[in-house]
């Protein structure tokens, strides 16, 4: 059986891109097919992602147009154009890997059948937060509210000629019902969980005297204790609350994360710190920049809490990433979170958007009685292993 996958585009390193890396990994023969393939935005991930893909991959006529990398957003009315202009008549089963956003699904598909991967129906396109902030100029916002009119046509008409739809999580396929009338399995994306010696360090971590609040360790070679956040610093992603929510309870805050649309730039502002700077005596915030997994491992075994404050998130892998390694998640109580985070077991929900209502459930933390044991028995529910065991039932069976 020919297989092809294909990807919106690959010039960056998030959830959707991981859930990609995996679906590569479970069919290696399988051709890759995206509009712009950008590795040297990979950050830390580019040489593994090289070497795994190699010649694989196949680009559409975005790579000839001037600086596509830095237009890639209104590139999106011509991605249609992009995934039709792709031969696929020689493949029997065709897997999208999709946003939403860049219509992969407008492919001829031929003979083949199609299965979309949905991580979420275009959130611009639906009234969902984006990373885009078009209010700040009633012009452009005009002008794109009657573009998306006709995209949301076109969206629908593409939804249809998908075989068969997978959901991220259940809130994502709500949205597929809703938006395209369409039923969907819910799989949940791959977390890679951490071996058995990371979950003991992260114990000793844990203890309860490493939750106190107050002051700093006695024990020696200690840290001192940290609350933890990031990402893709996308303004969707609302960092900006976390980092409010501790300036406010003077607690430590380490944001990690590449930046994206220069929303770093206004999270420094409202952190305090001056352009540039990473962090400064008597503050509270600290920015680590994007880091390697090994890096981000070690912060997850020594945080006290990972701060969610995702606006209607589709999934939120990172929440469940930071359970395995028995750290407890304080999130905002919509989307995808209300599906991997146990209220009061596994984290804090809270349930207002603001700096205030994340500070309380900060607080409430403190008195509550969450092992990291549970973050970990929690966590190992959404492993790799089972989604490449339910990606691989799915496609037999069709």
């Amino acid at each position: 059986m020919r297989i092809a996958l294909v990807q919106d585009y690959l010039k960056e390193y998030g959830g959707a891109e991981a859930v990609f890396e995996t679906l590569a990994d479970i069919f290696p023969d399988a051709d890759i097919y995206t509009t712009l393939y950008c590795p040297r935005f990979f950050g830390p991930h580019r040489k593994r992602l090289e070497k795994k893909w190699g010649n694989r991959v196949h680009q559409s006529f975005f790579k000839y147009i001037p600086f596509a990398s830095k237009i890639i957003s209104p590139l999106r009315l011509l991605s249609p154009l992009a995934f039709k202009s792709f031969n696929f008549s020689s493949y029997d089963l065709i897997i999208t890997s999709a946003t939403g956003a860049y219509f992969p699904n407008a492919l001829r598909k031929k003979n083949a059948k199609l299965i979309c991967y949905c991580h979420t129906p275009p959130r611009y396109l639906y009234g969902l937060p984006t990373a885009r902030n078009f209010k700040k100029y009633p012009f452009v916002e005009f002008l794109s509210n009657i573009a998306n009119h006709f995209l949301r046509l076109a969206d629908f008409k593409y939804s249809q000629n998908v075989d068969q739809f997978i959901a991220n999580s259940k809130t994502t396929a709500a949205r597929i019902q809703k938006f395209y009338h369409r039923d969907s399995v819910v799989i949940n994306p791959p977390i890679d969980l951490p071996k058995m010696e990371a979950k003991h360090n992260f114990s000793r971590a844990q203890s309860s005297e490493w939750r106190s609040y107050e002051g700093v360790s006695t024990e020696k070679n200690s840290c001192e204790p940290y609350f933890l956040t990031g990402g893709r610093l996308a303004r969707a992603k609302r960092y900006d609350i976390a980092i409010e929510a501790c300036n406010q309870l003077k607690v430590p805050l380490k944001v990690f994360g590449r930046d994206f649309a220069g929303f770093e730039a206004e999270l420094k502002k409202i952190a305090g710190l001056p352009a540039g700077a990473s962090a400064k005596a008597g503050s509270y915030i600290e920015f680590l920049g994007e880091i390697t997994q090994e890096e981000k491992s070690k912060l997850f075994s020594e945080a006290k809490a990972y701060l969610f404050c995702s606006d209607n998130e589709d999934f939120g892998m990172v929440s469940v990433e930071a359970q395995s390694y028995g750290c407890p998640v304080i999130g905002y109580n919509s989307g995808g979170i209300r599906e991997t985070v146990i209220d009061g077991k596994t984290g804090i929900l809270f349930s207002k958007l603001t700096p205030e209502s994340c500070a309380t459930a900060i607080k409430k933390l403190k008195k509550s009685k969450i092992k990291p044991n549970d973050c970990v028995h929690n966590a190992s529910s959404f492993s790799t292993k089972n989604f490449i065991s339910k990606i691989k039932s799915l496609v037999s069976s069709i």
